[in-house]
Order: structure tokens, then C-alpha cells, then sequence
């Protein structure tokens, strides 16, 4: 066992875990966020998508004990009162159908125009997504989505 301390969307939390708990059954299982999901524990799907330290990282693959002394966000972190401008973008360009994909889809876009910046291509978006796996929609409505979602940010 293991002491760790996360800074979870802006709350320090600790907890005792097994050295081979994964970050994503930290979070949904010892701090109850069940916004991140686990699709497929072998990093293909991103469903389970966070920030750590400011970086989209699949958490089904990451060691809550790597993410010790880190700062982690979550679906669950990114609004602040209201959603964020990349959750209303999904919302309002029905970026979703059945919805399990989108928190790592999101986290995965927010991450994106980070590093890429606001004036996002197709091509660049559907490159950057070729982690997150949809398996309801044909991606067209999710690419629309980031693009609105970038402008607003």
C-alpha cells in the first residue's frame, strides 16, 4: 500500500491504494467521479481520458501512484458553474449519441486545442482523435463539435 496526494479538480485528496491501482479505478472508485469511464483497460478507446499535470493521459494505463504529488482534471473539473465551452459546443452540435465516449473525447479535445491552439482542420481533429474510439456516430458531428468548442475557448 501506498500514501498518495492528488490534487482532484482542485481538491487535495489522499488516499491508501495498492501500488498496482490504476488512476482511473482512483478516481471513479475511492473519489466516486464516475464521469471518467473505462471502456477497454487497454489504452485503445479513451473513454477514460484525464488531465495530469495539464496532459490528456488515458488513466486505464496510468498508476495512481504515478499521478502522486500531481494535479488531475476530469470531466467533472472542467465546468466551473456552468459548462465548459467544449461541453456546450458537444451539447449543442450533438457531439454524442450514447454519451460513453464523450468525457474522453472532451478531455481529449480541451487538451488538443491547448497545444494546438483555436484554428483547428478536419484533418488535424480526426489525427488528434485516433485514440478515442466512437462507436455510435461517424465522428462528423464530434469533429464539429471540437471546432465550435475551439473557437469558444
Amino acid at each position: 500500500m501506498s500514501l498518495i496526494s492528488i490534487v482532484v479538480n482542485g481538491n487535495s485528496v489522499s488516499g491508501d491504494v495498492e501500488d498496482r491501482t490504476l488512476l482511473v479505478e482512483f478516481i471513479r472508485e475511492h473519489l466516486r467521479l464516475t464521469g471518467t469511464h473505462v471502456g477497454c483497460d487497454t489504452s485503445q478507446c479513451g473513454a477514460c481520458v484525464v488531465h495530469v499535470d495539464g496532459k490528456a493521459v488515458k488513466s486505464c494505463t496510468t498508476l495512481a501512484v504515478q499521478a502522486n504529488g500531481s494535479e488531475v482534471t476530469t470531466i467533472e473539473g472542467l465546468a466551473n458553474g456552468e459548462l465548459h465551452p467544449m461541453q456546450q459546443a458537444f451539447k449543442d452540435n450533438h457531439g454524442l449519441q450514447c454519451g460513453f465516449c464523450t468525457p474522453g473525447m472532451i478531455m481529449a479535445a480541451t487538451d488538443m486545442v491547448k497545444r494546438l491552439g483555436k484554428d483547428l482542420d478536419e484533418k488535424t481533429i480526426r489525427a488528434e482523435l485516433e485514440g478515442n474510439i466512437c462507436r455510435c456516430t461517424g465522428y462528423h458531428n464530434i469533429v464539429k463539435s471540437i471546432q465550435d468548442g475551439a473557437s469558444k475557448m
